[in-house]
């Protein structure tokens, strides 16, 4: 894992599939900073309404604000969209 300062306020994002960490600034998508990073992640709408981004949470605590999953599966927790969803905690490890 390269290793990325935690951004003041902000969260710390591992993507374990690409070995990479990423500050994620406050203000800022999960989804924007990491295409930012150069990982290639498909969105449809950046709205949390089309679930194109749905991405497996393998650690933390998402903080769901899209319209796609069900109560159900925001108390799992086991996936989130990442171009509208955040983080509880600061720090969040994605299988990206």
């Amino acid at each position: 894992m390269t290793a990325v300062p935690e951004p003041v306020g902000g969260l710390h994002l591992e993507c374990a599939a690409a070995g990479l960490a990423v500050g994620v600034p406050p203000g800022t998508s999960i989804l924007e900073a990491v295409r930012r990073a150069g990982l290639e992640v498909p969105a449809a709408c950046d709205d949390g309404r089309c679930g194109a981004c749905e991405t497996r949470v393998l650690d933390g605590d998402p903080d769901h604000r899209d319209g796609v999953l069900t109560a159900e599966e925001r108390a799992f927790g086991e996936t989130m969209m990442i171009c509208v969803s955040g983080a509880r905690g600061s720090h969040l490890v994605l299988d990206l």
